[in-house]
């Protein structure tokens, strides 16, 4: 028996049977990702590149931008997240426009302000971002609360907090004052740049999956999978907050 619930013009199917050995492996892999690996981080070659230089630098830092945006695992999961279920151009233009403007602003004023927030308490938030699209994408607001949270706000809301978590590495690096305005506009543009690539990449491939009939077996699989991983990057992030 199927379950369905209407996700905009959409109805999401749960599966009778999940692949849960399928599943426990890629949670495993998260884990051992997530021990490995910090949000928003950047190569030790990046980071002195960002500790060092003076000066308007518009390619390089347009280059680290893109960078950032397609190896961010964290910003990435959202993403997919967001467009699982998103079938219409306009739509997915709508909703990533709206991320795409929360991380631009709380990333150019965290910095230039000079916001210094505990960046695992951000990290843990983005994590929880994940952890919060996985569950609507699987229609549990609505089994739970009778309500659906407004997809949009979220989207926006959520994006201040991943802008708000990358405006606290670049602090730590702390970045010249010289040419600090040109540098992290072009710093932005090359994050919405590596965010065009990315969201490409995972519409192709979407695009494919939707194609089978395992789209719909495993829709499920996958936003549960999906929800792992948010909350590992939660543990991880508050495990980080309390030892350090």
């Amino acid at each position: 028996m199927k379950h369905n619930r209407t996700f905009g013009a959409v109805a999401v199917a749960h599966p009778m049977r999940q692949p849960l050995i399928l599943m426990a492996m890629i949670t495993l892999a998260l884990l051992a990702f997530a021990s490995s690996a910090y949000a928003h981080a950047v190569t030790a070659g990046d980071k002195g590149y960002i500790m060092e230089v003076s000066g308007m630098k518009l390619i390089p830092f347009m280059y680290l931008g893109a960078k950032h945006m397609v190896t961010g695992y964290d910003h990435l999961l959202f993403l997919f997240g967001v467009v699982f279920f998103l079938y219409k151009m306009k739509h997915i233009a709508i909703y990533v426009s709206l991320f795409a403007i929360g991380h631009s602003t709380t990333m150019l004023a965290g910095v230039y302000f000079g916001w210094n927030v505990n960046a695992y308490l951000v990290d843990a938030i983005i994590g929880l971002s994940v952890v919060y699209k996985a569950l609507d994408n699987l229609g549990a607001y609505q089994r739970w609360f009778g309500v659906q949270p407004n997809t949009k706000a979220a989207t926006l809301i959520f994006g201040f907090f991943h802008g708000l978590g990358l405006a606290t590495k670049i602090l730590e690096y702390d970045i010249a004052q010289d040419g600090l305005i040109p540098n992290l506009l072009a710093f932005n543009v090359g994050v919405e740049i590596g965010q065009l690539i990315a969201l490409a990449m995972i519409l192709i491939v979407m695009g494919y999956w939707r194609k089978t009939t395992s789209f719909w077996k495993h829709a499920y699989t996958a936003n549960v999978v999906m929800m792992s991983a948010g909350f590992i990057l939660i543990g991880y992030q508050m495990t980080g907050y309390f030892v350090a």
